[in-house]
């Protein structure tokens, strides 16, 4: 199989139609560019995989180009190149004696051809992921107590979380980037000096009549006042370029909630001797 860079070509972009043989519909994948022959560095990902044999020759073309002219009614056909890199968009040709066809037979479908190795975009993109993902406005959960917004000075005060998967596109160098968070692990601090985590359990509610249980993620407080509680939940996740598959992302991130104000109040027990019914104004009553 032998390449032939039939042209040269200045700076634009990469996105291609979608075809098993062509750049892929987002224009990145991992692996498979070829270095053409020439002097320039010229990468693309070659076509016409299910005609190749040992003397099939490839070239391209300027896409919807008679010589200097721009051919109009081919230009809806034309893939945007527009993925951060260097490229343009060409037409592909191939030959094959042995095939039968020693004329330049055109590919129905036009792709892209980039100035630089596209696999460097990934990279580039594999080494920023981890602080792009901690820099997310990722939604850290809710935190809730019970009971609330008062309770109880030695009794258990339960506090949970209710935190969801999220996802997150944005563009990094030119691709779009989508992140999918997952919460992981949980820690609070309950205002008092005290705290919890990071365990992998967010708690849960309890029904009203069982306020005052203990749970894997209650609090007693010790002492009267108002207290604020926080909420930091770590996520994992996961990243996919241009529709690619999903990527672990190298690390983890640490996001707060809005913190909630809890009153701790003391209760007190007193003796009185009225009786309420022969006297309602008395002590108590």
């Amino acid at each position: 199989m032998v390449l032939l860079a039939t042209i040269g070509f200045g700076p634009s972009a990469a996105t291609a139609a979608a075809d098993p043989f062509f750049w892929d519909q987002a224009g990145l994948e991992v692996g498979g560019y070829k270095k053409l022959p020439g002097d320039k560095e010229l990468w693309a990902k070659l076509p016409g995989a299910s005609t190749s044999t040992d003397d099939t020759e490839y070239k391209f073309e300027l896409a919807c180009h008679e010589g200097d002219n721009i051919v109009q009614a081919c230009l809806p056909r034309v893939p945007d190149c527009d993925a951060g890199d260097d490229g343009m968009a060409v037409q592909w040709f191939w030959r094959s004696e042995s095939l039968g066809f020693a004329d330049w037979t055109a590919n129905s479908r036009f792709g892209c051809v980039y100035a630089s190795n596209p696999n460097e975009v990934l990279e580039q993109i594999a080494d920023r992921i981890l602080s792009e993902f901690r820099s997310l406005p990722i939604d850290a959960g809710r935190l809730t107590l019970q009971p609330s917004p008062h309770t109880l000075i030695r009794a258990n005060t339960n506090v949970y979380a209710e935190s969801e998967e999220q996802i997150h596109e944005i563009d990094l160098l030119g691709q779009n980037v989508v992140i999918e968070a997952i919460p992981q692990d949980y820690s609070w601090n309950y205002g008092d000096g005290t705290s919890l985590g990071p365990t992998s359990t967010p708690g849960g509610p309890l029904p009203q009549g069982r306020w005052g249980e203990q749970t894997a993620t209650s609090h007693v407080y010790t002492s009267t006042g108002d207290f604020n509680v926080s909420l930091t939940t770590t996520f994992s996740g996961t990243y996919s370029v241009n529709g690619g598959p999903a990527i672990p992302i190298p690390g983890t991130g640490t996001f707060s909630a809005e913190p909630v104000t809890i009153s701790v109040w003391r209760s007190v027990v007193n003796n009185f001797a009225d009786n309420c019914l022969e006297n309602p104004n008395g002590a108590g009553c």
